[in-house]
């Protein structure tokens, strides 16, 4: 039987009596890509935040690598990579300067800060403050605070909002070398052209529950977009 990086079990949050997330229950095996999708409000980022320890479930149980995730969430500091969908850096810090800060935090070489600078190709704005980055550019330094440590679990919050599409190929290419590399990914997006090119799995939400969710191959008659498009249809009939 697999061993699973990552379980749900009967995941629900609930704030002043509305239900974000309804009962969620899935696993997702080590190495694997796992892609949520849904609308504005379908509860992708705040399934997201439960996950990364941001925010603790009203009721259920995270397992993070055989270990529940609200009783032991220090010892998963190394564990996971979160890449928060809206995030401000501090606008007077350089690029280096801010990654340094975060590798100092994640105990990481030095030396790992300018590598993943070159992965993300901010390499030549290291000395540039935080400040003068674009939407697009401020994208690319969440990633690389997510990737800083090689964590065995990434998850990251619509990690394409901003980039052009070069950098969302580059993107899908460093995800399928995470995947390579053992690394476990889930990632909220609307981008449904990478989730079908990356993704093992898929999870459709919509107000909170989900709908759908399946291996990428079990959507290719269809296809995702054609996928979702229905699952909404139906939503809409049945609310």
């Amino acid at each position: 039987m697999d061993k699973m990086m990552l379980e749900l079990i009967q995941v629900e949050k609930t704030i002043h009596r509305k239900k974000l997330i309804r009962p969620t229950s899935f696993q997702l095996k080590y190495g694997h890509i796992l892609a949520l999708s849904g609308g504005n409000g379908a509860g992708k980022s705040t399934l997201i935040r439960l996950i990364a320890g941001i925010n603790k479930p009203t009721k259920g149980k995270i397992i993070v690598d055989g270990m529940e995730l609200n009783k032991n969430h220090r010892l998963f500091f190394n564990q996971i990579g979160y890449m928060p969908d809206d995030f401000q850096f501090q606008k007077n810090l350089t690029a280096g300067e801010t990654l340094t800060f975060y590798a100092k935090l994640k105990k990481v070489k030095k030396e790992r800060v300018e590598e993943v600078l070159e992965k993300v190709g901010l390499i030549d704005s290291m000395h540039k403050t935080m400040g003068t980055f674009s939407k697009g550019m401020k994208q690319r330094m969440l990633l690389a605070q997510a990737m800083l440590a090689k964590p065995p679990l990434l998850i990251l919050d619509e990690p394409t909002n901003g980039l052009d599409p070069y950098w969302v190929h580059s993107f899908s290419q460093m995800m399928k070398e995470a995947r390579t590399n053992g690394q476990t990914v889930i990632l909220s997006t609307h981008d449904l052209n990478v989730a079908e090119e990356i993704a093992d799995e898929v999870i459709f939400l919509y107000e909170g529950t989900v709908v759908n969710k399946g291996l990428i191959s079990d959507f290719n008659k269809l296809g995702l977009y054609k996928t979702y498009q229905q699952i909404f249809l139906d939503m809409q009939k049945t609310s």
